[in-house]
This record gives structure tokens, sequence and C-alpha cells, in this order.
């Protein structure tokens, strides 16, 4: 097999989602997860005219802007890619690459954005441990090797390399991963393998409530071993944490696919959910609740949407309009919203969501929001209310086509859309135009910091409103 040349450049510039520009001495490469300043080496993956893309290999030179020490795994994890940056150089970076897109798109659309329309970045309140959920795997670090329990190896999928260092969790999760470990390594126990079928551990998920320090501990794992458990319980429940414990539970998961499934469970102490408050609001939450990871930094990103929704209905300090929260989950913006709206209308499809909003809606006393269970287009032409103001929190990939055609026919006054992915929103901004929407502002929200991701908030608004 021809070996790959190796390519040596520095990054010279940075484009969301985290590409950088390689200079070289045949031209420039685009290379992801690498920082301004760095020389880095690479093989390329892609070379059309025009257009050479690189898979890293190695960080030989560290860039100027860095300069936090990184954790015992940032090498070899890749997850948290600026890491190694001050938390401000890090904030400049997420907040140019956001500017630079929307600006790319504005353009060609000069008329659509109005006259201070993009707000500088809002930073996460924390950029340590922030996660309230983590995923860890069962696996090895390198074939036949010992047991590992964390992350998988950047580039390399089968392979996990342990994370006891782990910055973006809390202490309390570190030290239940590291109990968790040691304990599987005591007795043996193999982890899954999909090349044979075979193994028994495959995921530790641990949920934490950052507000009321409640702790949710799920081992995953295949029905082809069934150890006691009660030691693992007890071991857990005395471990030395600065949370409390709530629920344990065993989830059996036998499917081929490395996603979490719960396919059936057992609980082994406690419930099988946790509590966690944003902005004064309860939420319940189970193992597989949607819930934004960062909660100190849900608070910034609703707060705003929440700011937002009141500057486009016209009432700076109280409740006016109707607002539909579209594919709305468990209720959380939903409920958020309820302090800034006459009334919110959720609408979800998956009614096992639907009847979690209700309750939490109960349980911290809204009375203006109702939850309805359906197909979205179906729901809104039967309800009698029309929306002043829509929002959207849609998955990374944006909405399909045909879905925001069907919105933006409603008509709706207003518009809020929640982008974790800042190429889908600037996708899906052509169709809101063509819609005759204009853009009166968008921030980036810091919800993921030491990563490459970003949240986007954008309000839009008919032109003439």
């Amino acid at each position: 097999m021809k070996q790959k040349r190796i390519f040596v450049g520095k990054v010279s510039s940075l484009a969301f989602p985290n590409k950088g520009t390689v200079q070289t001495e045949e031209g420039d490469v685009v290379v992801k997860n690498v920082i301004p300043g760095q020389t880095v080496s690479f093989v390329l993956s892609k070379n059309r005219p025009g257009r050479k893309e690189g898979r890293l290999l190695e960080i030989l030179e560290r860039s100027p802007l860095e300069g936090r020490p990184g954790c015992i795994c940032h090498a070899d994890c890749g997850g948290c890619i600026y890491q190694t940056l001050p938390y401000e150089e890090e904030l400049k970076l997420k907040e140019a690459q956001i500017r630079t897109l929307l600006e790319g798109f504005l353009k060609n659309h000069p008329d659509m954005a109005k006259e201070g329309w993009f707000q500088p970045i809002l930073a996460s309140p924390v950029c340590e441990g922030y996660r309230n959920k983590m995923e860890f795997s069962f696996g090895n670090e390198y074939k036949d090797g010992p047991i590992a329990l964390g992350m998988h190896r950047f580039g390399r999928f089968n392979d996990i390399i342990d994370t006891p260092d782990c910055r973006i969790v809390s202490g309390d999760m570190r030290m239940i991963r590291q109990y968790c470990i040691d304990w599987a390594r005591r007795l043996g126990l193999r982890f899954y393998r999909r090349q044979d079928n075979g193994g028994y551990l495959r995921h530790l998920l641990l949920r934490r409530g950052v507000r009321t320090g409640e702790l949710l501990v799920a081992l995953v794992t295949t029905s082809e071993d069934k150890p006691d458990l009660t030691e693992f319980t007890e071991g857990l429940l005395s471990l030395d944490l600065e949370g409390k414990i709530t629920g344990i539970m065993h989830i059996v998961n036998d499917s081929v696919g490395d996603a979490v499934r719960d396919e059936c469970h057992e609980l082994l102490y406690g419930r099988e959910h946790l509590f966690d408050e944003i902005l004064g609001l309860r939420f319940r939450i189970s193992p597989f609740s949607f819930f934004q990871t960062n909660t100190l930094g849900a608070e910034i990103l609703y707060r705003t949407a929440a700011d937002y929704v009141r500057l486009a209905l016209g009432s700076p300090s109280g409740k006016a309009g109707t607002v539909f929260d579209l594919y709305s989950g468990t209720g959380t913006i939903a409920q958020v919203m309820a302090g800034s709206a006459s009334k919110v209308v959720g609408i979800e499809l998956v009614e096992e969501a639907v009847e979690a909003a209700k309750e939490n809606a109960r349980m911290n006393g809204i009375q203006n929001v109702e939850f309805l269970a359906g197909d979205v287009f179906a729901v809104m032409q039967e309800i009698p209310d029309h929306p002043d103001l829509i929002i959207l929190d849609p998955p990374r990939d944006g909405v399909s086509p045909k879905a925001l055609s069907k919105i933006l026919s409603y008509g709706a006054d207003h518009m809020i859309y929640i982008s974790c992915k800042a190429t889908s929103l600037v996708r899906d901004l052509q169709s809101i135009y063509d819609a005759g929407y204009s853009l009166v502002h968008a921030v980036p929200v810091d919800l993921f910091p030491q990563t490459a991701n970003v949240e986007t908030i954008a309000l839009m608004s008919k032109v003439g409103d």
C-alpha cells in the first residue's frame, strides 16, 4: 500500500465549525481541530481543485494563543480542542467564527439584517465542570489491552481512553467514574465488543442536578452476564461526594449499535430521575430526558431568548402575545417563555415527552402553557390559536426544508431560531429570507466551553414589523 505523504504547515485562520486553514508550500489546506498559530502535520484526505482537506496527525508547535495546560487526556481525546486556550481567547475565536459565517450569508442579502443585528458572545458562567450529563464508554486503549472507561480516542472509534482528569465534568462525576472502572477491573468483567457481539459492560451514564446537587447513575450492560450488583450499589453510596446520589439504575442494551439505549432496566437504589432548576423553575430529569448539558449556561441562553420574546412582542416588562414552541420536548423552553408571553403552546410528537412537560408545568404552577402531542403541522391546523411568535430549537442538522416551508407558511410575525450548529442556521436563513423576514438580532452563547461547539440565537421579524 502506498504511504500517504505527510504535510507540515501553520494554521493561519479558523472558520466554523473549527475548520483551520493551514498554509503549505503547495497551497492552503483545510484541517479541523486546530488553533490559529499552531504548526501541524497532516495527510491529505481530499484533493479537489480549489479545495484540499487534510486529516490532522500531530500538533508540532503550540500557538502563541495557548497558555492553559490541558488535562492528561487532552491530546488523545480531542473533544476539548480549546482546552489550552485562556477562556477570553476561546470566546474571541467562537464569536469571530459565528459572525464571519453570518456575514457571509448577509453579503448576498444586505437588506435582510437590521442595524446592530450582531451582539457580542455571551460567556458561560463556568468553563470547567459544567456538564450535567456524561456518557462514558467501556473498552480498551489498544487491542487486547486492559479495560478502560472514558472517551473514544480522537480519530480511532474502537479505542477508548481512560479519562480520570476530564475537566468538563464535576469532581463527583470523576470520582464515580473511577469507582466504576476499579470495580470492573477487580471483578475481571469484560466490555462489549461489537466484532464478536460478546461482553458485558457498555456505558456509564451520569446525570447531575447542578442547582440541587442530585446525582443519577446508570450502568449500561448487555444481558450476557448477571453479576450481583449489590456490592456495586453499596460502593457507590459509600463514596465521599459533594452531591448526593438519588438514583442508581441498571440498563440493559443488547443492540449492536454504540448508542445508549434502554431495552429494559431495573432500579437498584432510590428513584429513576433527579431534579434540577433553571431560572427558578424545577424540572424532573430521567436518564434520557433532553436537558441542556450546561445548566448555568442554559439560564443565559433562555434568559436571552425570553428578552427577545418581550422585544418582539412589544412588552418589555409584562406578558403579551401567543408563542408556539415547536418540537417542545419536555417543555423546558416553553415554561421559561411563559413569563414573557400571554400564552405558550408547546407541540411535540413524542407523547412521553409531552406528559413530562405537563408534569413539570404542574410542579412549577405554570398555567399559561399548553402542551399538545402529535405531528406539529397537523396539530397547528387544528388549534384555534394563531402564533405571534414561533420558537424553533431544532437538532444539529436544522429543520428539514419541507418542515421549514410549512412553518413559514403559517405567517407568524416573529421567529426565534436557537441553533446548536450555525451552518444549519445559515442554510435555513435562505428560506426565512424568502418568506419575508429580516434578521433583528443574532448572538452566540457559549454552552460548551473548551470545545468547538457554540449555540446561536437569532430573532427574525416579518419585514415591516
